[in-house]
């Protein structure tokens, strides 16, 4: 966060006490000027020095604590925080910083008491209402979190962050409310139409048209069907089908607006989204939770375009860049960052982020010179030696992904698509006998029977037929699952005449 790092320079003049030594004095100025240029490193040991001279002010701790989260030692820094608090339970700045240190640990639960205790004493204080906003996020959370990142929005309207907080937050929210529904009234008209919304968001125009059909047949007059059914006829060209469809919603009999008679769906269709998710309505009905979650789909919807609209930076494609990746359109993403790159050339973190989209959009030789660069100044990097060994695989060069995979796997034990990864390696180089193992760590996440069909394969290879037969089974079983559904949904999903 830029905020609290210009925050944190200003905090290290303001802290220092008033020194009798003159060179305790001479100490404390060196300390602040390398704050200021940045020299983060050299000013740790400067008020190690200081803490020593004077262990019980906390000006000297503050500063200490500063320096190491500048330099990236949070654990070490949390430990100082902590210090100050209990020599002076009413510094702001020290819990502010704990709960940023806490972030940078990845501990959101630890941040989020620190941070709302500064939000209490400064409602106004924006760095700390941010960063209690990406706690709240994280600990999922979502409404706490989306009201921080309202207030935010209404104060700093120009912060990019703020925005893509609020975004993830609508969705967080929207999730929520969908698995009410799904647990109400699963197979409903209703959830029907949210599964086919987010089948059409997908562009599966097929599987979006198949759900809207069932959701018609099961609810006829529910509106807002037919419309979407036309926007599907449309982009496969076929305006008089569309036309078809918009008459049949014309017909139905539009809902009653006015007096007691005001509902969920009058404050959707006349757009107040806010007003809808606040109503006490009734929390078993499955109609509550349906329009609350395409309510909050809208809000986040909203959140996201501000983002995009705001002037052009870094920053902004960055976001923009991972929402495109969330909805897995990599091509989109990959474009983004190389936005964000040519505002900021010496961005790794974007070139990073780019080259990895790039390769799942399968642009491996346009991904492979970039990683391995990147990889050169990073030295062993479990994720850059994953992504490079899968993009030579992608480029038919098992052999040179065999030690970057190998590597990988190495330094993080746990990962199913690094073993995945390096299972296919081997195979494709004839060592089934050492893909084996990396299989049988695999197939805890394999979802359509792949990983079997690649292991029995292998025990095949080795001569072990007993566990081929085995095997083999198991991938029968998934397939025949996984085909007769799929064969289903395409005959019933084809895009088909009013």
């Amino acid at each position: 966060m830029r905020l609290l790092a210009s925050t944190a320079l200003c905090l290290v003049a303001l802290v220092a006490p008033a020194f009798t030594q003159p060179d305790l004095a001479a100490e404390s100025h060196q300390g602040k000027q390398l704050m200021a240029a940045g020299r983060f490193e050299e000013a740790i040991p400067i008020y190690r020095s200081l803490v020593r001279a004077l262990p019980d002010n906390p000006g000297p701790l503050l500063n200490l604590g500063l320096a190491l989260h500048m330099a990236g030692h949070e654990r070490e820094a949390v430990s100082q925080f902590l210090a100050v608090l209990k020599l002076d339970p009413g510094q702001t700045p020290a819990r502010l910083y704990l709960g940023t240190a806490y972030l940078a640990l990845k501990e959101p639960r630890n941040a989020v008491d620190p941070l709302q205790a500064v939000v209490r004493t400064e409602p106004r204080n924006q760095e700390a209402r941010l960063a209690l906003g990406e706690a709240l996020l994280a600990v999922e959370r979502f409404q706490p979190a989306a009201d921080n990142f309202e207030r935010l929005a209404r104060l700093t309207p120009e912060e990019p962050q703020v925005w893509n907080g609020l975004g993830l937050s609508y969705e967080g929210l929207a999730g929520r409310s969908f698995e009410q529904l799904e647990k109400l009234a699963l197979g409903s008209a209703y959830w029907l139409v949210l599964v086919a919304e987010a089948r059409a968001k997908a562009n599966q125009y097929n599987q979006a048209f198949y759900f809207y059909r069932q959701a018609h047949e099961k609810m006829p007059t529910l509106l807002g069907v037919s419309p979407a059914v036309a926007e599907i006829y449309r982009k496969n060209g076929h305006e008089d089908w569309a036309a078809v469809e918009e008459d049949k919603e014309r017909k139905l009999p539009a809902p009653s607006c006015t007096g007691a008679s005001a509902n969920l769906e009058c404050d959707f269709r006349a757009g107040r989204y806010h007003e809808l998710v606040s109503r006490h309505a009734n929390p078993n009905s499955p109609e509550t939770y349906y329009w609350r979650t395409r309510a909050y789909n809208v809000l986040a919807l909203q959140a996201f375009s501000r983002l995009a609209q705001l002037p052009p930076s870094a920053e902004v494609y960055d976001l923009v860049a991972e929402i495109y990746s969330r909805q897995r359109k990599y091509g989109e993403a990959a474009k983004e960052w190389q936005k964000a790159l040519n505002v900021s050339p010496g961005n790794d973190y974007y070139r990073k982020q780019m080259a990895i989209a790039l390769s799942k959009s399968g642009q491996y030789e346009e991904a492979r010179p970039i990683l391995e660069q990147l990889r050169r100044q990073a030295g062993d990097s479990v994720e850059l030696n994953y992504w490079l060994g899968f993009t030579l695989l992608g480029l038919t060069r098992a052999g040179d992904a065999i030690p970057l995979l190998e590597g990988a796997v190495q330094r993080d034990p746990t990962g199913l698509s690094l073993h995945r990864d390096l299972a296919r390696a081997y195979l494709e180089t004839g060592q089934a006998e050492k893909a084996i193992p990396h299989l049988k760590s695999a197939v805890a996440g394999d979802k359509d029977g792949s990983i079997y069909y690649q292991l029995a394969r292998a025990y095949r290879s080795v001569g072990q037929k007993e566990l081929e037969r085995e095997t083999l089974k198991k991938f029968a079983a998934i397939q025949a699952s996984e085909s007769v559904e799929k064969q289903n949904i395409e005959e019933q999903a084809r895009i088909t005449p009013p």
